[in-house]
């Protein structure tokens, strides 16, 4: 047998006595002084013999038991130990008629809740309360002690569970540390490897610039060797851009001056053989670095297409801005490489494999002013805009050279 959910009844349910009593007198005795004495209502169910005790036991699963010292054939001591077998909690009182003081003691040394003479049953409502409250004290402390043990089960699991996630996370913050090395390695090597190829290759073209200029003076000036110098000087300027950014630098260098933006743009057009439509229109602004970025641009749209056919080049005026687009009719550029496309050392098949041409180019027009974005060209193929302010009328009226910071670029030497 289990034992009872509660010591006590439920609320409004009765309160189960068993009575295990031979004769029928004295039970109805016990009855009437139990009946309005407690604060349940009473089911009560007598049993004679041993069997039917171990049935009710069963069957009957009371809150309390009242058993007779002495019947035929069984006795309340055997009775007790049936039941505490079963239900070791269980209160149970013997109720007889007469009983020496020896086995009195003995019976409650054993462990039986308490016992009543017959003769003074008026005692028999006050012990069964007495030990129906000690039973609920003790089922009451019971269920304290199971919860706390539950809560500590609960509370053990949750820190093997933080312990396990603590764990994790230290592996994983492990593993990013590696990860953040190997990247501050790979980018040391990286700024390593710009920062020597800048250096050898500054030596042969400052050589180079050289021998043009010295050519111009010996034969005289011509359009080929004006080319010539002036692609060995963008040359040169593209190398310092690469130590610089190996360095961690913005492009520098700025020197400001009225520059022809229309003229600008058809002469990288007809160095790379492309279409060109550019009004003249003025800006304020470092020739040499703008010619780099459409040099970017543009060389970079003819690598895309394959030829610079599908290359066109337009300037216009919109509003206050001069603005000018490299506009190719490629394989174009997918959605998710756009926001990336200006990336310092990101490379793309599809972007054109712009590691640092594009970089160089927004650092370039942000610098100025401006602004660069790269859009669909309709039927296909892609189109680099940039936008830069025109000058406004008292800006026009200055002296514009390199020691003016108009947007606070960086300071030059005298103006070329």
């Amino acid at each position: 047998m289990t034992s009872p959910q509660r010591a006590l009844p439920e609320e409004g349910q009765p309160l189960r006595i068993l009575h295990l009593e031979d004769n029928e007198l004295d039970h109805e005795l016990v009855t009437l002084n139990l009946e309005g004495e407690l604060p349940w209502p009473l089911e009560i169910e007598r049993v004679e013999d041993e069997a039917s005790f171990l049935r009710a036991l069963e069957e009957h699963r009371p809150h309390l038991v009242l058993s007779d010292y002495a019947l035929p054939g069984y006795d309340g001591l055997s009775a007790f130990r049936a039941a505490h077998q079963r239900a070791p909690q269980l209160p149970f009182i013997i109720v007889t008629g007469a009983l020496g003081e020896e086995v009195a003691v003995d019976t409650l040394r054993q462990g039986v809740t308490d016992y009543i003479l017959k003769q003074r049953l008026e005692r028999l409502a006050p012990s069964v309360r007495r030990a129906l409250a000690e039973a609920d004290a003790r089922d009451r402390r019971e269920r304290a002690e199971q919860e706390v043990r539950e809560l500590n089960l609960s509370l053990q699991a949750r820190l093997e569970e933080v312990e396990r996630l603590r764990s994790i996370a230290e592996a994983q913050r492990q593993r990013l540390e590696e990860q953040a090395q190997q990247l501050e390695e790979a980018l040391n090597l990286q700024k390593t490897f710009l920062a020597e190829t800048s250096h050898e290759l500054r030596t042969p073209l400052t050589a180079l610039l050289g021998y043009l200029r010295r050519a111009e003076r010996e034969v005289g000036g011509s359009q080929t060797l004006q080319d010539a110098q002036r692609v060995a000087e963008n040359m040169t300027r593209l190398v310092n851009d690469l130590l610089q950014l190996s360095r961690g630098e913005l492009v520098q260098g700025i020197e400001m001056h009225f520059v022809n933006l229309g003229n600008l743009v058809r002469q990288v057009g007809r160095d790379y053989g492309v279409k060109v439509k550019a009004p003249d229109l003025e800006i304020i602004g470092d020739p040499g670095r703008l010619t780099q970025v459409f040099v970017n641009l543009v060389s970079n749209a003819i690598r895309v297409c394959g030829t610079p056919e599908l290359v066109s080049l337009e300037v216009w005026q919109e509003g206050r801005h001069a603005c000018a687009a490299v506009i190719d009719h490629g394989p174009g550029i997918p959605d998710h490489i756009k926001p990336r496309i200006f990336d310092k050392f990101y490379r793309g098949k599809e972007a054109g494999s712009a590691g640092l041409g594009l970089t160089i180019a927004q650092q370039v027009v942000h610098t100025h002013g401006g602004t660069i974005e790269v859009l669909d060209t309709p039927g296909g193929g892609a189109t680099f805009r940039v936008c830069l302010p025109m000058p406004d009328e008292d800006e026009e009226e200055l002296d514009v050279g390199a020691d003016v910071d108009l947007y606070g670029v960086a300071e030059g030497g005298p103006a070329a």
